[in-house]
This record gives structure tokens, sequence and C-alpha cells, in this order.
């Protein structure tokens, strides 16, 4: 199994209100997902993340999401295919501009929140979201849930020729079919640094990690996320970080 890249979501303040802790994790993360300013930040904030990530060589991922800045991009919301191809379109056209001003380049894409959940449970949304990635660039691979059986996601992605990059979360719960828990449930998000440590070494060395219904559940992981708004998770980002760089 190769070794997994840990990412981030990233530049998610919006304008006087500072969300996360990008200055202190953006050195040990391998990927930056930065927001495109629909669920969080702003144009300013944009670029001064995509420039920090290019000052420390991080890969730039962009961040879509639906249009909900009032609830941070984590509610449903009733758009169309149409839809979410379009606004995937605005929101990754809109980052590439910023990583060409400042010197870097788009690396890939990876949805946010509540349409990052939803394209995993709707077909048509993922292959919405699988056309505009395709459209753009279809060089640039999308991120998205692993999940203990990905043979639709992987026929999705071949029909539109985008290559996946799945990934795993060091600091949520999963039930017993690989997703998220829901945030409102108890153990959706862990808040034990050595809980959230303990189990991205799980994924990095390819064994089960305990599902929410007590059975064990395998997740094949190109990379691993922490949550930057996430104090707990950026207390152990270092700790992450050797321990996948000794691996």
């Amino acid at each position: 199994m190769q070794k997994p890249t840990l990412n981030c979501d990233m530049g998610e303040s919006f304008g006087a209100w500072t969300m996360g802790m990008d200055e202190a994790v953006m050195p040990h993360v391998d990927c930056a997902n930065i927001a495109c300013g629909f669920h969080a930040s702003d144009p300013s904030i944009m670029r001064r993340t995509v420039a920090m990530a290019v000052s420390h060589d991080v890969r730039i991922g962009a961040h879509p999401a639906y249009p909900d800045l009032v609830g941070f991009g984590r509610r449903s919301m009733n758009c169309s295919a149409q839809e979410v191809e379009d606004m995937l379109l605005y929101q990754i056209g809109a980052l590439d501009g910023i990583c060409r001003a400042e010197g870097g380049n788009l690396s890939y894409v990876k949805p946010h929140g509540a349409l990052y959940n939803d394209m995993m449970r709707k077909p048509e949304l993922l292959r919405a979201v699988l056309r505009a990635v395709a459209r753009f660039d279809a060089s640039l691979p999308l991120m998205l849930l692993a999940r203990r059986d990905n043979r639709e996601a992987q026929s999705l992605a071949a029909e539109q020729g985008v290559k996946l990059w799945f990934e795993a979360f060091a600091d949520r719960g999963y039930d017993a079919d690989g997703y998220l828990l829901p945030r409102h449930q108890p153990g959706a998000v862990h808040h034990d640094p050595e809980r959230i440590l303990a189990q991205a070494l799980t994924f990095a060395h390819g064994e089960p990690l305990i599902a929410s219904d007590g059975s064990e559940l395998y997740l094949q992981a190109d990379s691993l996320c922490v949550h930057g708004d996430n104090a707990e998770s950026v207390a152990v980002v270092a700790r992450i970080r050797a321990a996948l760089d000794a691996l």
C-alpha cells in the first residue's frame, strides 16, 4: 500500500472572521483544499492561502461547495445536476486564476461539506461533479470519500476519464458502509488527539477501523484528511506528519 498524503481544508476565513489555523497546519501537509468563496473565503483570503501553499510547496486543491456562507456549506441544497456542474466550474476557475497569478498550479478538486456528502449518495450529483472536472481539466484528480465499496464511483469516473483520489478522515466517525456519521450524532467528530493520531495510523497501515455498529471497516485511502477548524486535529497534525514520514 502506498503511503497516503496528508490534506487539510484551508482558506476558510471570511472578511474579518477567522476560521482554522492555516499558518500552523500548512508546513505539515501535502495538500491544501482551499475554499473558493461559496461556503467560506473571499478573494483576498484565497490569494493569501494560495501564496502560503506555494511558499511551502504544498499541492493546491479547489474546495468548491454549495452557495451557503451562513451554513458553512454544511446544509444540503436542492440544486440540480446542471447547477452543481455550473457552480463547480465557476469556483474551480476562480481558484485556478489565483493560482496562476501566484505562480502555482491547481492540482486536484475536492468538494466540501454537504455537497461532498450528497454526491457520495446521489450518482447524478457525482456525475455532475465529474463532468465539471473533466470539462475544466480532465487531468485533475477528484478527491472523494473512500468507502467499503468504491466500484460505483470508479465506474462513473471512468465514464468521464477522471482519476480518483480516495481519502479517509482521521478525526471523523464512520458507519458500516464507510459513510461519515452526521455531525449531530455522538462520535461523529473526534476531539481526543490520541484517538485522531491512532485513526490516522490505522488508515496508513491498511488496518480495519471499528465502525459505529462495531463492525470492522477497511478503507483504502490515497490521502488522509485533518480538519483545520478542529483544534484537536491541528494539535496532533505534526505528529501525524512525523508518523507518515516514518512509514
